[in-house]
């Protein structure tokens, strides 16, 4: 019996020895950082690692945009669009959701209906500290109502590539689009590769803009490539709600002459 007593009695006394308040499994007495989230990996001296809860985040934006080309049928008229996007940011995963609808007005007829609705998700990545890579692949759904019922499920992908120098960066992106809608009479489609390159400068931690030139196959066999280049700006007005502005002027005639958009987004 005596026996038993002494090791409950030693037994006892080494719990009480030990401490860890902050229960990240490293003693009161030699935890160099006392309470650390119990959502943290700790080193040797009870530091923070890393989180083991993933950060994640959504934001949704609405717009509105103009152009003078309805690009459904290649045909000048003033076109105004509105459009929605939500994005679901997880870590370097991020998804996204996109739909929009449009109205032209011309003089020989006026045109409405939603656009396709796309849901792509996208990968980041930074093989070097101030080079940024972003790899995407979506599906184009066809929510708008083609008059000749030829209008199918288009996929992309994509790739864009950031190089930050101090409160500048540069950047360029491919895009590929399988297309998927049938060849009707004299129309015929055709996959489309599109790239684009620019510059930008954080003039404040708040304020962006940048300069860019994109040029893209038209979806169609018969029309000259889009090219234009385009100014868009980045404005944080809080910690989370922003703004964004974009004017792009048309180099070619297949291309809007002028297209101005202006959109909002909240941030959660």
């Amino acid at each position: 019996m005596k026996k038993i007593l002494t090791v409950l009695f030693l037994s006892s006394m080494m719990l009480f020895a030990y401490t860890d308040m902050d229960l990240d499994g490293v003693d009161d007495s030699v935890d160099k950082c006392p309470n650390t989230p119990i959502t943290d990996l700790v080193d040797a001296n009870g530091c923070s690692i890393k989180s083991v809860i993933s950060e994640q985040h959504f934001d949704i934006i609405f717009g509105v945009s103009y152009s003078d080309l309805n690009y459904r049928y290649n045909e000048r008229t003033d076109t105004y669009t509105s459009t929605v996007q939500i994005d679901y940011y997880k870590d370097a995963f991020s998804l996204q959701l996109s739909t929009s609808y449009f109205r032209s007005d011309s003089s020989s007829y006026d045109d409405s209906g939603l656009n396709d609705t796309t849901v792509a998700a996208y990968y980041r990545f930074k093989p070097l500290p101030n080079l940024t890579i972003n790899a995407g692949a979506g599906v184009i759904f066809p929510t708008y109502d083609a008059e000749l019922g030829n209008n199918n499920t288009d996929y992309t992908a994509s790739v864009n590539f950031s190089y930050a120098i101090n409160n500048s960066n540069i950047f360029a992106g491919y895009n590929f689009t399988l297309v998927g809608d049938d060849d009707v009479d004299t129309v015929q489609y055709q996959n489309t590769n599109a790239f684009s390159v620019g510059a930008g400068y954080y003039f404040t931690p708040k304020l962006y803009a940048s300069l860019s030139y994109y040029r893209a196959d038209s979806i169609y066999k018969s029309v000259e490539d889009i090219e234009n280049v385009s100014i868009y700006t980045f404005y944080s007005i809080d910690a989370n709600w922003f703004v964004t502005a974009n004017f792009a002027k048309g180099l070619s005639d297949s291309t809007s002459d002028d297209y101005v958009a202006l959109r909002i987004g909240y941030y959660f």
